[in-house]
């Protein structure tokens, strides 16, 4: 057995630990994966005979670059491709525009509101389902998929399990805001909660644009036991383990879903944090079944510089408009979006 470190580049938040880590630990030879976020290495243990270094990189980057991870011997220095900000700054420009425009018809409210709400939700959710954060829920739904396809059943395991995540996100998104209500949050405490929400987008967002090493540190998400013991779930066949590896999604160290989460406390409902959060899942639901029912590697074409950066870009537009909401709300600050 020997250890090997290997440098990793496309990095951006706990859900790329989990998705590189269970990618590697598949792979027969390899008994153990250590990722880590900080300092962008991943340490193998395993058997590797008489294979070079180079050759288990070779072989370890290939199975972890569909999802838009490289690996090398050295500390890659960070390049920044400003040329990609071109393009990325006229898309997500398209997409703001578009996105105000809609306020103004007022054909939904958003803009003018003090706090997100199921259209931002939905939108949120959208950006997450091609993110390196849904990617640990894509990786699931295709493992769900081989795993039963192999004693004949496709199309009923699926639909178990984006059942049991709509039905999981609805009523644990329910029971958050309901702990929101029982403990009475105050002006100040909601005020808080808005400002974590906001502050995690800008986190998440800045992460996207992969400027910066030091945010990398600064998102906040749930343990990642948590999200392993859920990974491990997929293996595990039973007439209904798909409903419960979907219910258990909601877990995961994804931190679009915690910010949403946290909206949902802040809210103090138990009916307006069911469907924060339902709107959510529901907006990451569309990739999710081409995921499952076809063979569209959506997740590999969307992590693109270019994507990834034009993503981050709308993320911290709206990280930036809940904060301004957030003190507007609190009167702090004037309204200046006034749509």
């Amino acid at each position: 057995m020997k250890k090997l470190t290997f440098h990793i580049k496309g990095m951006h938040c706990n859900a790329c630990i989990l998705l590189t880590e269970s990618e590697l630990k598949d792979i027969p030879y390899i008994s153990e994966a250590t990722a880590s976020l900080t300092e962008r290495t991943i340490q193998v243990v395993g058997d590797f005979e008489n294979k070079t270094v180079i050759d288990i990189m070779n072989e370890l980057d290939n199975v972890l670059k569909p999802h838009g991870y490289s690996l090398s011997l050295e500390k890659q220095k960070t390049e920044i491709k400003w040329s990609d900000f071109t393009y990325a700054l006229l898309f997500a420009g398209l997409f703001i525009g578009g996105y105000i425009l809609v306020q103004k018809l007022g054909i939904v409210n958003v803009i003018t509101s003090s706090t997100v709400n199921f259209t931002t939700a939905f939108l949120i959710g959208v950006i997450a389902s091609v993110s390196t954060c849904m990617a640990v829920v894509g990786g699931l739904v295709l493992s769900l998929s081989a795993n039963y396809a192999k004693g004949g059943e496709r199309i009923r395991p699926q639909l178990l399990f984006h059942v049991g995540r709509l039905i999981s996100f609805f009523l644990l998104g329910g029971v958050i805001g309901a702990l929101g209500a029982r403990f009475q949050l105050g002006i100040t405490a909601t005020f808080i909660l808005n400002i974590i929400v906001a502050f995690t987008l800008l986190i998440l967002g800045l992460n996207l644009l992969d400027i910066f090493s030091w945010s990398k540190k600064l998102q906040p998400t749930i343990p990642l036991f948590f999200g392993k013991k859920i990974h491990g779930l997929k293996s595990v066949q039973h007439t209904f383990m798909p409903i419960v590896i979907g219910a258990a999604t909601f877990f995961l160290p994804c931190g679009f879903t915690q910010s949403m989460q946290v909206y949902a406390l802040s809210v103090g409902s138990f009916w307006t944090g069911a469907w924060i959060m339902l709107t959510f899942a529901l907006g990451t639901l569309p990739v999710l079944l081409l995921l499952s029912f076809s063979s569209l590697t959506v997740h590999k074409k969307a992590q693109s510089s270019v994507f990834t950066k034009t993503a981050g870009i709308i993320v911290i537009f709206f990280g930036i408009l809940n904060l301004l909401n957030a003190l507007v709300a609190a009167g702090i600050i004037k309204p200046i979006l006034n749509f």
